[in-house]
């Protein structure tokens, strides 16, 4: 039986929103929700949070000891380089990448790309966002562990960054899969990158409460208030090479 890694990468030093993943949400942390999430799929076998050598990072190291769960801390930008320092405390076959600004990740779209990825020995990577159909904020993807070494000495730029972005960007080289779900749900934003986002997930939340909610009944929820989706309906998302 392949084992499976969750890595959470996390830091306080957001350009739009800084300190957001510190930031209180109903009773707990943006991080905390995050995590809770994450395991509640249950397909885990060890989950570690990936945050910064900077000073003020301590912050999150300080937070994960708080929930039990462990924190490891590597380079600012090279996020790629952090996950690797992370396999190298904790080998695993495959990597789930959560990132901490996703405090409404749905443990059931976890689970499902989680089973999809077992159940095709053969692939490298899968992910949600390839043809996304789902709201950004609640993407999923999932990579072996050997893959993410065998990128390191090629992957250089942006791709250090995103992590993962050199696997899907080379699918000739690599097995990818994308996976899709219906109904198309993508016009929605539930990430949390600037203060309009904050405005909507924290009403989210306030209703809902703190525990994780399935896409599909937030969705309909969201449908009846489009003065909810109005809030972040203009934020744009970065490229991929300023992100």
């Amino acid at each position: 039986m392949r084992s499976t890694l969750g890595i959470v990468q996390a830091r306080t030093g957001s350009s739009r929103l800084p300190g957001k993943v510190l930031r209180r949400l109903g009773g707990r942390t943006v991080l905390e929700r995050v995590v809770r999430a994450a395991q509640a799929a249950e397909v885990l076998d060890a989950l570690v949070v990936a945050t910064t050598t900077e000073t003020r990072d301590d912050a999150v190291e300080v937070e994960c000891a708080r929930i039990g769960v462990a924190c490891h801390r590597g380079p600012t930008d090279d996020v790629l380089t952090r996950f690797l320092g992370v396999l190298d405390g904790h080998p695993t076959d495959a990597v789930l990448r959560f990132t901490a600004d996703c405090p409404l990740l749905d443990p059931r779209l976890v689970r499902l790309a989680a089973t999809v990825f077992a159940a095709a020995p053969g692939l490298d990577y899968l992910s949600t966002s390839i043809a996304r159909t789902l709201p950004r904020g609640l993407d999923v993807e999932v990579v072996r562990a050997d893959v993410l070494r065998a990128i390191d000495p090629l992957a250089t730029a942006h791709h250090r960054t995103h992590v993962t972005s050199y696997v899907y960007a080379h699918p000739r080289d690599f097995a990818v899969l994308g996976l899709t779900l219906q109904p198309d749900l993508s016009d929605l934003r539930l990430t949390l990158d600037t203060e309009d986002d904050w405005r909507l997930i924290e009403a989210i939340v306030e209703h809902f409460g703190d525990e994780p909610v399935e896409v599909r009944v937030l969705a309909d929820w969201l449908a009846d208030r489009p003065e909810l989706t109005v809030l972040n309906a203009h934020v744009r998302q970065k490229e991929l090479q300023q992100a």
